[in-house]
């Protein structure tokens, strides 16, 4: 994509969010032609003064050209909304970000994911929980998701790493100030056999600020959220909130009563969380129990025509086979083995005989 350089731009303008950044697009047509707009048509296109300012200010320091050299040397790639192989997950958030900034790989099997988070202040119960579980996840072919913290989110990354499986780490900080620092190594695993992602440039340090919203990244990538370890203010929290707020299930660990990293998980449980004592809790409610098998027939058997018909049929409501089939004009024995088939990649779902619902 041509037009990727001005992307990385307006994504380092401070003020210039998913919200502004889709009303400049609107306006313009595109981010090329909004980043050398003068500053008249960019106050039109509802820019407020302090947002202009920081952009007109940043267009007069930084060489996109020479920025984008930098990404290159960094070894990271850009995705932006526009690119195909932006998650599609992620894509269907409130306030998705523009662009991620990605070291290592985001793969079509990412799309079976779940988050493992919790405490930077685990007890040996809450590691030992967070192993097993990521393990048992990465074991079943399970993309394990967290943050790259402290605790229980390192605990989670290792387990998936060492039981061969994939894993995605998000920042919330720039590549060149990854935080935290002892984590270094850790990144480097998890590059080789996943993916480090961030929203934020380059040089962007990890303030505090940053991390609640990377955590709608963190559940917004995931089928669900699992709060293994959390304290009443824990981050984790937030991660779950955001999960609920986006139709994610959210899952939590139970723990002993009177010790304060519980409070968190036995609240969340009270609110209506999935009670977690093994792998099979969080494959059983997310219907995950033969995604080995789906990853293996959707990315050995390519997608036709007529699955991308049924799943737009299917994107309002549930529908009977028969319905299905008026609805395309299509054989009913054609129907039925597409139907068949995409249940096997894992692409619809059967809620009752001969009805079927999209897996998403």
């Amino acid at each position: 994509m041509e037009d990727r350089k001005y992307w990385v731009g307006f994504n380092m303008v401070r003020g210039i969010g998913p919200a502004r950044l889709r009303a400049l697009l609107d306006y313009f047509g595109s981010l090329e032609a909004a980043w050398h707009a003068p500053e008249k048509e960019l106050r039109e296109a509802g820019l407020d003064r302090r947002s202009l300012a920081n952009l007109l200010a940043l267009r007069r320091r930084v060489d996109l050209d020479r920025e984008m050299e930098r990404l290159e040397r960094a070894d990271v790639q850009v995705i932006t909304w526009e690119d195909p192989d932006y998650p599609r997950r992620l894509r269907q958030i409130y306030n998705p970000p523009p662009v991620l900034y990605v070291k290592g790989a985001l793969l079509p099997q990412d799309e079976w994911a779940v988050a493992v988070v919790g405490t930077r202040r685990p007890t040996d119960y809450g590691r030992e929980a967070a192993r097993v579980l990521a393990e048992g996840l990465a074991r079943q072919g399970i993309t394990v998701v967290s943050g790259l913290a402290l605790g229980i989110d390192a605990e989670a990354h290792k387990a998936a790493l060492d039981a061969g499986g994939r894993t995605i780490a998000v920042l919330g900080s720039g590549f060149r100030h990854l935080y935290p620092a002892r984590h270094i190594p850790l990144a480097r695993r998890i590059v080789e056999q996943g993916a480090v992602i961030s929203e934020y440039a380059l040089d962007v340090r990890p303030e505090a600020s940053n991390f609640p919203p990377r955590n709608r990244i963190i559940s917004g990538l995931s089928l669900g959220v699992v709060v293994v370890e959390a304290g009443e203010r824990s981050g984790a929290l937030i991660t779950a909130r955001y999960a609920a707020e986006q139709g994610r299930e959210v899952f939590a660990v139970p723990g002993p009563i009177f010790h304060h990293p519980s409070t968190g998980t036995n609240r969340l449980i009270q609110q209506g969380a999935k009670a977690v004592t093994s792998v099979r809790d969080i494959l059983e409610e997310l219907d995950l129990v033969m995604v080995a098998e789906q990853q293996e027939a959707r990315l050995s058997i390519p997608t036709s025509e007529l699955e991308d018909r049924i799943l737009e049929a299917l994107a309002e409501a549930p529908l009977h086979v028969d319905e299905i089939v008026r609805a395309l004009g299509e054989d009913t024995a054609r129907v039925m083995s597409t139907v068949t088939l995409m249940e096997l990649k894992g692409l619809i779902r059967q809620v009752a005989p001969l009805q079927y619902r999209r897996a998403d």
